[in-house]
C-alpha cells in the first residue's frame, strides 16, 4: 500500500464539519425514461454509454429550494452541534426556484438562520466546487466563520423528455457541507483549489431562452426552453479540462496522483470519469461515484457522491482526496482535501411552507397623499 503523502504544514483553512444530502423518493429506471419520451434507444445503450441505470426525479410539487433546504438541514445536523447557525449560505444551482429573486435567501429563512448573507452561484456542474472555493476564501478572510455551501438541482424541470441525448442523463438531488475554521492537518481540511472558465465555448451547454438575450416569452420554438448539449464536443472538453485542473490542484498541494486515496469527479458519464482518472493515473480502487443509481445531478453530483461514499465508510478520515468537475460556461474546478470525519445525514425534500409573500389582495390601500412625493433613486 502506498504511504500517504506528508501532511501540509499547519495553516488556517476551511474544514468540512457537516455533510448532508437529499434525494427525491421517486426512482426512475432507464426503461421508464425511454417509455416516457418514446426515445429511440435501449436500456443497454444508455448503460453502456453512460453507466447510468436509474435516477431520482422530483415531482411537480418539489422544487430546487425544497431539496436544498433538506440537504442543508441535514448538513447542519451532521455537525453534532445543537444550536449551530451558519453565518453565510451559498447555493450553487442552475435551476433556481425562480429567475428572480435568488433561491438562497428563502432557504436561509426556512432554516431559521436569520438575516445572514445568502446568494445563488451559477457555474452549472462546477457549481459546488466554485462554491467551496468561494466560501473557503470568505472564511479565511474573516468574513464568516461557519459558511454553509449547498448544491441543489432539479434538472427534470429543464430537460426535454423527448430528447434522447439528454433525457436519460439527469437526476434531481441536493447535497451540502458546513465549513468551520481549522488547519490543514485535520480530516476534512480543504487544501488547494484550481478553477477556470472558457466563455468562447458557451454554446456547447446551454438553455437558450429565459434570459435577457432571448426572453422565454419571445422564444421561437419549444426547444429553446430546454437544456441542450453538444455531447461529443463536451466529452472532449470535459476529459481535457478536468484532467488538467486536477493535475494543477495536485501540483499546488505537492501530491502525486498515486498518493490520492479518494477520487471523485463530476458524475456526468462513467466513460468521462474513467478517462480522467486514467489520464491522472488513479487506480480504479480509489475512484468513488454513484452515477449508476442517481445519474448526472449536475452541480450536486460531487458533494452527493462524497456523501454517498462517506456514508458507506469508503475511505478513512484524513485520506488524501481529489475532487474535480466540469460544466457549462464552460467552467471547471478541482480541489484537494483530507477525507472528512463528519457523519452523513440524509433527508427527504422539505415541502415549502405556506407562502409568506404579501398577497396583492391583502396589501394595504395605497396612500394617495404621497403619490406625488419625489423619491430618490435607490
Amino acid at each position: 500500500m502506498t504511504s500517504p503523502p506528508s501532511a501540509p504544514g499547519h495553516r488556517a483553512t476551511a474544514v468540512i464539519a457537516g455533510l448532508g444530502s437529499s434525494l427525491p423518493p421517486q426512482e426512475v429506471t432507464n426503461t421508464q425514461i425511454i417509455a416516457r419520451g418514446g426515445l429511440d434507444t435501449t436500456d443497454e445503450w444508455i448503460t453502456g454509454r453512460t453507466g447510468i441505470h436509474r435516477r431520482r426525479l422530483a415531482g411537480p410539487g418539489v422544487s430546487t429550494g425544497d431539496l436544498a433546504t433538506a440537504a442543508a438541514r441535514a448538513a447542519i445536523d451532521s455537525t453534532g452541534s445543537p444550536g449551530l447557525r451558519p453565518d453565510l449560505l451559498l447555493l450553487a444551482t442552475t435551476t433556481p426556484d425562480r429567475p428572480c429573486p435568488a433561491t438562497a435567501p428563502e432557504v436561509a429563512h426556512r432554516l431559521g438562520l436569520g438575516p445572514v448573507p445568502a446568494f445563488d452561484l451559477a457555474a452549472v456542474c462546477s457549481g459546488f466546487l466554485y462554491g467551496l472555493a468561494t466560501a473557503s476564501a470568505l472564511l479565511r478572510s474573516g468574513a464568516c466563520r461557519t459558511p454553509l455551501v449547498v448544491a441543489a438541482e432539479k434538472y427534470s424541470a429543464i430537460v426535454d423528455p423527448f430528447d434522447r441525448d439528454t433525457a436519460p442523463l439527469f437526476g434531481d438531488a441536493a447535497a451540502a457541507v458546513v465549513l468551520r475554521p481549522g488547519d490543514t492537518t485535520e480530516p476534512g481540511a480543504l487544501l488547494e483549489t484550481d478553477w477556470g472558465s472558457d466563455g468562447g465555448e458557451s454554446d456547447l451547454i446551454t438553455v437558450a431562452a429565459g434570459g435577457s438575450r432571448l426572453p422565454a416569452t419571445e422564444a421561437p420554438g419549444r426547444g429553446d426552453r430546454y437544456f441542450r448539449m453538444r455531447g461529443r464536443q463536451v466529452y472532449a472538453h470535459a476529459v481535457r479540462r478536468m484532467a488538467a485542473s486536477a493535475g494543477a490542484a495536485l501540483a499546488a498541494t505537492g501530491w502525486q496522483a498515486r498518493e490520492v486515496q479518494a477520487f471523485i469527479g463530476h458524475q456526468a458519464n462513467q466513460r468521462i470519469l474513467d478517462a480522467v482518472a486514467d489520464r491522472l493515473g488513479i487506480p480504479p480502487r480509489h475512484r468513488f461515484g454513484n452515477i449508476r443509481d442517481v445519474g448526472n445531478t449536475a452541480g450536486a453530483s460531487v458533494p452527493l457522491a462524497l456523501a454517498d461514499a462517506a456514508a458507506r465508510g469508503a475511505c478513512r478520515p484524513g485520506a488524501p482526496t481529489l475532487l474535480t468537475a466540469f460544466g457549462g460556461g464552460l467552467t471547471w474546478a478541482s480541489a484537494t482535501l483530507l477525507w472528512p470525519d463528519a457523519p452523513v445525514r440524509t433527508a427527504a425534500p422539505e415541502p415549502r411552507p405556506p407562502c409568506h409573500d404579501h398577497d396583492r389582495d391583502h396589501d394595504p390601500a395605497p396612500d394617495h397623499d404621497h403619490d406625488h412625493e419625489e423619491v430618490s433613486p435607490p
